[in-house]
This record gives C-alpha cells, structure tokens and sequence, in this order.
C-alpha cells in the first residue's frame, strides 16, 4: 500500500478546485539524500468529462524494485464536496492555527510557549 502526504498548501490547492480544474502533485520521498529519484510519487486529479466528479490517480515508480503502480479512484461530486469540508476542517489544525485561535482572550500577544507550553509543536514554532 501506497501514501501519499499532502502539504497544506497542496489540500489548499484541492479545497479551491472548481468542477473542470485539474491538479497534479508530484514526491519524491527520498529528496536530498542520496536515493533521490529512485521513488517518484504522482498525485493526478482530473475531472469526469461530465463534471459530475473526479478522477484521482495515484502513480508510483519505483526504479529500486523496478515496479510501476497505478491506482485511479473515481470520486463523485458528493464525495469530494464531503473531502472538500474535511480539508477545510483538517488544514488550520495541520498549521497549528486551532491552537492559537482557541487561546483564552488577552494571551495572543504573548510568546505561545510561555502562555501555553504545549504550542510549542506547532508548525509556526519549527
């Protein structure tokens, strides 16, 4: 089984897809070190002809073990719309802004790591 790790800025990319928008993600899980290149993920979404939804396409190459893997997941517009708001719900949570938003009033000012120790974990603090 295959992942692949979306960025915040690429589940930004997806929450902002229109109905004939198309986008296309590429990894390399090895990047800077030296089996770079030898695994390369793709991440295709492409819309029905009909804009009734979507096809996502999971292509993985791997040059180690000589394979090259396809998986396509047809998804309908209900089904992104539900992804679309899990996204939404997900992303400020992955960027650490739940934490800061949700700070008793008047410690926003204040170091997070001093008001709040846990904060300390969020991606602003890296």
């Amino acid at each position: 089984m295959h992942c692949f790790a979306l960025s915040a800025t690429e589940v930004g990319s997806m929450i902002n897809m229109g109905p004939q928008d198309t986008r296309e993600f590429f990894h390399d899980p090895a990047m800077l070190s030296s089996n770079a290149g030898q695994v390369r993920k793709s991440l295709s979404i492409k819309p029905h002809a009909d804009g009734s939804g979507y096809f996502f396409s999971l292509n993985v190459v791997n040059n180690i073990l000589k394979t090259n893997e396809r998986l396509v997941v047809p998804v309908t517009a209900a089904e992104f719309a539900v992804m679309r708001t899990a996204f939404s719900f997900a992303l400020p949570r992955i960027m650490g802004w739940d934490q800061y938003s949700n700070q008793p009033l008047g410690t926003a000012h204040k170091s997070p790591s001093k008001v709040l120790p846990h904060l300390t974990d969020s991606e602003w603090d890296k």
